[in-house]
Parts: C-alpha cells; sequence; structure tokens
C-alpha cells in the first residue's frame, strides 16, 4: 500500500510539473553546434572585463574591473594593456566605455567619467560633483561634444560640451538598478535591484515607469530586441520575449532553451539574425529560428568562465561585423563568423 501511495504521489508530481512546464521550450539536453562562429581570445589579465568600444575598424578598447584597460589594434584579435591617469591609491571599476570617432567616454565606480578627443591617446578626468545620485553605470556618445550618462540610482545627465556641464534628464532617479540598458533612441530599460520589477524611460519622458515583471520568479536582465521590442531574462534560465511594441505588459510564454542549474546572464543577435543567450559555467546557446529550437555553442562550452555579456557592435559597412562574449576572470570570445 505504500508503494502504491509513493507512486501515485510521483505520478501526481509528475503531471503537475508537465502542466507547469506547458507551453515552454525546455530540455535538459541539446544538441552541439558542429561549427562555432567564435574563437577564445587571451588578455593578459584575469580582471573583469565589462565592456568594449571601437575607434575603427581595427582600433578599439576593453575596459573592466581593478582599472582594467586594454587596447587592440588589429580589430580585436589580440589586446594589450595601457594605463590611465589616475592616483594609485584608487581601484576603480570601469563600466562602461563609448566612441564616436575619435572622441571617447569612459565611466567607472566610484565617481568615475573620463573623456578623450584623440582616440584614447590621451584621457582626461572630469569632475562629477558631489552630488550624483548613484555610481556611473553606462556612457553614450551622442555626437561632438554631447554624451549621456546613466547611474546606478537610476539617473541621467546629458552634456553639451564635452563634459564641462551636466543637465538632467529626468525628475526623478529610478531607486537601485541592478541592470540597465539604452537603446540608441534614447529609450531606457533598467531592472531594480532585486529584480522584482523594472522600469523603461521612453525617449520622450522625463519620468521612469514603473512596470511588473512578467511571473513571480526575479528578473535578471532585460534588453532590446532589433526590433525595438523587450526581451527579459528571468531567475530560473526563463526568457521571454516582448510580444508587442510599447506593450510593456504583454509577454510570451517562458522559453527555457536548457536546464542544468545556471541562469542566462545576457542575450543578444548576431549580424545574420540568430540569438544567442549566455550564462553560468560556460553557457552558451544559440537559435537561428527566433526560439523555437535552440544549440549549444562548442566554444562556449570548452570556456571555464561564467558569460556576463554578449555585444555586437552597430556597424555601418557590415563588411566586418564585431562580436564578442565577456566572461568573468578574463576570458572573451571573439566573432568570426
Amino acid at each position: 500500500m505504500k508503494r502504491f501511495f509513493k507512486y501515485s504521489f510521483n505520478w501526481l508530481l509528475f503531471l503537475i510539473l508537465c502542466i507547469g512546464l506547458s507551453g515552454c521550450v525546455t530540455t535538459t539536453r541539446l544538441p552541439v553546434q558542429t561549427i562555432s562562429p567564435w574563437e577564445e581570445i587571451e588578455l593578459s589579465s584575469d580582471d573583469n572585463p565589462l565592456d568594449i568600444a571601437f575607434v575603427d575598424k581595427e582600433r578599439g578598447f576593453l575596459v573592466g574591473a581593478n582599472r582594467l584597460i586594454l587596447e587592440t589594434l588589429d580589430g580585436g584579435a589580440t589586446w594589450q594593456e595601457r594605463t590611465l591617469d589616475l592616483p594609485s591609491e584608487e581601484n576603480f571599476r570601469l563600466m562602461s566605455i563609448d566612441f564616436n570617432g575619435e572622441e571617447g567616454w569612459i565611466v567607472g565606480q566610484p565617481n568615475l567619467i573620463m573623456h578623450s578627443e584623440d582616440a584614447g591617446k590621451n584621457w582626461i578626468r572630469l569632475s562629477l560633483g558631489n552630488k550624483l545620485p548613484g555610481n556611473p553605470y553606462l556612457i553614450t556618445n551622442l555626437e561632438e561634444g554631447s554624451a549621456e550618462l546613466a547611474t546606478t540610482a537610476g539617473a541621467v545627465y546629458r552634456t553639451e560640451d564635452g563634459g564641462k556641464n551636466w543637465e538632467g534628464r529626468v525628475a526623478e532617479a529610478a531607486g537601485g538598478v541592478r541592470d540597465l540598458r539604452r537603446r540608441n533612441d534614447g529609450t531606457y530599460v533598467s531592472v531594480s535591484s532585486l529584480g522584482n520589477f523594472f522600469v523603461t524611460l521612453d525617449s520622450d519622458d522625463q519620468a521612469w515607469q514603473s512596470h511588473q515583471r512578467a511571473s513571480s520568479k526575479r528578473v535578471q536582465t532585460l534588453g532590446f530586441q532589433p526590433n525595438g521590442q523587450l526581451w527579459m531574462l528571468s531567475r530560473g534560465a526563463e526568457i521571454r520575449l516582448n510580444n508587442h511594441p510599447g506593450d510593456y505588459e504583454s509577454w510570451s510564454k517562458p522559453i527555457i532553451p536548457l536546464v542544468n542549474g545556471y541562469n542566462y546572464m545576457d542575450m543578444a543577435w548576431d549580424p545574420n539574425g540568430g540569438i544567442w543567450a549566455g550564462g553560468g559555467n560556460g553557457t552558451l546557446l544559440f537559435s537561428k529560428d527566433g526560439g523555437e529550437s535552440w544549440e549549444k555553442d562548442p566554444v562556449g562550452y570548452a570556456t571555464p568562465t561564467n558569460f556576463i555579456r554578449i555585444i555586437f557592435l552597430e556597424n555601418s559597412s557590415n563588411d566586418s561585423p564585431k562580436g564578442f562574449v565577456l566572461g568573468e576572470r578574463g576570458h572573451v570570445l571573439r566573432w568570426v563568423g
């Protein structure tokens, strides 16, 4: 009798699980791509890389933790260490870098912003004052002398004079943020520090708009699809896609490509329209059909790291698209197509 009840309980549990996952794309095993479009590149540092930007087709910079700044002169195939003129007793986390022609910006934590007008040969530290809400998180180079700065408190500032003066774009900050992204049209999306809701700031808004998460699971991060709609990564390795433009409450059913105990940390679309999702323990997945089916990337799974960012850089001439997957402890993959 005990065996009967135990069997019945297990069968009931299985049925509940099946119902709960109905509509999801989920599996514990995935096929492996035969050929990978990525190659691992060797860095001279094991500090965590956090962002990459290019001056032109060949020259670019990578920044990260512990004042990490590296330069490439061959499109990202090799990288050399560079230094910034900063006090030796200060240990900065360089969060974001962006270029528009030879003009470049770097922001870091705590309270750091640097500006270059000669393609990164020289960097000047600018003053942000003592009343900045939060720490610098994201910098966007708009046009000559103009840039937009967003902080960990959701404050957004803009300069039109090369960083001498900054004007607030929003009336109030959004509070603590886990992650924050900006689209080219000036629209922002940010996840709260606890992942229990997210906020948006449309290009013509002066205040953040709050939105509920799509499920009870906490949000890891959000970003923009190529069509401008959102994507969402949640705990439990869930992926959701925003269904309707401008409707931030409409989401697809959860897509769970792989159940391996690791969450996804970032997602991006490559130049060919494929979707990439990266996460813990070398998880790097690829979908060529809009998320209906997925494959493992062999180079990613051979890399002993947690992938934290996937970056595809816009290129007006599609002759040399650039993409990078940034992992912890100095691991970086480079897109070779």
